[in-house]
């Protein structure tokens, strides 16, 4: 009786024959709660914009003033834009392609076909320093990342000889998950690659 309490079901793992179908999509997730804070340095700077509109003497000069509010809201609006476009990623693998989405209207977005995947590695950390810095970056010598925090990544070859990064949780489940799909042994290149 104990053995029976004790078993668990393991659907990745089902047998021929079973009735468990195995998943057919992969989602994940990464967050980065830091990136609030410099949200919140954009919006200061466009609050101090309003304010130096609101609470300022026109009369001592309009063109430095004029300068001085629109280049608070405009750096308060692309600090405040390029931060909470990458407070979080949202990965999702099915079996056709790969989806990334950043921040909370889903915007930049990628798309990865896996017919373009030749190889899925699972990186144990990825720094922004890497990639210098965080958000979408492209490095000549490295390929594509999306990069909202420090961690583990999920790295995918693709056939033009480039890589994509993405860190997110759980990237080797995610590495697994597209290694069944593309049916690739466990060292990620197709057989005679």
């Amino acid at each position: 009786m104990g053995t029976l309490l004790s078993m668990t079901d393991h659907p990745a793992r089902a047998q021929h024959g079973s009735t468990q179908v195995p998943s057919t999509e992969w989602t994940g997730h990464a967050r980065n709660r830091v990136q609030w804070l410099l949200a919140a340095v954009g919006a200061g700077c466009i609050a101090l914009g309003v304010q130096l509109a609101v609470d300022s003497s026109w009369a001592s000069g309009i063109a430095p003033l004029l300068m001085s509010v629109i280049g608070c809201v405009a750096a308060g609006l692309l600090i405040l834009f390029g931060t909470l476009a990458f407070v979080h990623v949202a990965v999702r693998v099915d079996g056709d392609a790969l989806e990334v989405r950043c921040g909370h209207i889903g915007l930049p977005r990628r798309r990865i076909l896996l017919t373009h995947v030749v190889g899925a590695e699972f990186a144990p950390r990825v720094t922004p320093r890497q990639w210098g810095g965080w958000g979408y970056r492209w490095r000549p010598e490295q390929g594509t990342a999306v990069v909202v925090r420090r961690g583990e990544a999920l790295v995918l070859r693709l056939g033009d000889g480039m890589t994509f990064t993405v860190t997110v949780d759980e990237a080797e489940a995610a590495v697994r998950f597209i290694r069944d799909r593309l049916r690739l042994p466990a060292g990620g290149t197709p057989a005679g690659a």
